[in-house]
């Protein structure tokens, strides 16, 4: 069973068509398209983690690029139908494919050389209340990247599918780096992350939310832009796990900012921010938002 579209990620409405396809009992190839479009919601490491976690046995990645952006909708299908062999295809309503993305579920069906079904848009209308602003809109990457955007992340996670939370909410995926170790000098030994290019994060601040780690998961506070307090002035992503010990160098971890705490601040000395990272720590105990 072959699932098409743009996959940057796994939403409800992606959700949607995976399950359709589950219930044949077929394996199933999900198409992921690499680049384009702005900056990525899951970089393709990310992906290919949600993907695995949701059962998705083939990954057919396609590259965004001036030949694809210029193929016919009928050579885009003539190509990946003499590369992938499928039983039965399925989409979304709204799947456009090919140059000036003319390519629609209806040329598909007319070209597929195998049964097409094609499933309605989900819409947040069916989401319980706490999606709030997000009700009535319809489930897209767009929309995710406008919650995303915006530091909107409990309406991004509800339309992502926050009940198998490790494997659908929003998260950055990296590995530990050595940083300056000025953390511990004040109590709070931080992980420090370089974040990929091509991936849309939420804007700077101090955040709230879980890291999975080799080692286990932690309750996190993780800081996403400067550290003025200190005079640097680079984008990184710094993160704090609360009850461990050790070190995770060369290791990667998922990162899962839930909650905005506050903006990022210069504080007078490392004094008055260790005060602030504890009444952060007590914030991250009470508040807990999903759980482990």
């Amino acid at each position: 069973m072959l699932i098409l579209g743009g996959f940057d990620g796994l939403h409800l409405g992606h959700r949607a068509l995976l399950l359709r396809v589950k219930a044949s009992g077929l394996p199933v190839c999900m198409t992921s398209v690499i680049g384009g479009k702005g900056k990525a919601l899951f970089t393709r490491a990310e992906r290919e983690f949600l993907f695995e976690r949701a059962g998705v046995a083939f990954l057919c990645e396609i590259e965004f690029t001036e030949e694809l952006k210029s193929t016919s909708a009928e050579d885009f299908l003539r190509t990946l139908f003499s590369s992938v062999s499928a039983r039965r295809v399925v989409c979304g309503e709204d799947f456009r494919f090919g140059r000036d993305a003319l390519g629609t579920p209806e040329l598909l069906k007319a070209l597929a050389p195998c049964p097409v079904e094609v499933v309605p848009a989900v819409r947040s209308d069916s989401l319980r209340a706490e999606t709030g602003d997000a009700k009535g809109c319809k489930i897209s990457a767009t929309s995710c990247k406008k919650f995303l955007s915006a530091g909107e992340l409990p309406l991004l996670n509800a339309l992502l599918g926050t009940r198998d939370f490790y494997g659908s909410a929003y998260f950055i995926q990296s590995a530990v780096e050595h940083g300056r170790q000025v953390g511990r000098t004040y109590g709070f030994p931080t992980l420090n992350l370089s974040v990929p290019s091509e991936k849309l994060l939420p804007p700077d601040g101090v955040y709230g939310g879980l890291c999975t780690t080799p080692k286990g998961n932690f309750p996190a506070i993780m800081n996403i832009g400067a550290r003025p307090t200190f005079g640097v002035e680079e984008r990184k992503l710094e993160v704090y796990l609360d009850g461990f010990a050790g070190d995770l160098y060369g290791e990667t971890v998922r990162v899962y900012p839930t909650e905005f705490f506050r903006g990022i601040e210069r504080f007078s000395s490392a004094d008055a921010l260790k005060e602030q990272l504890e009444r952060d720590i007590l914030r991250l105990r009470t508040v807990r938002p999903y759980k482990q």
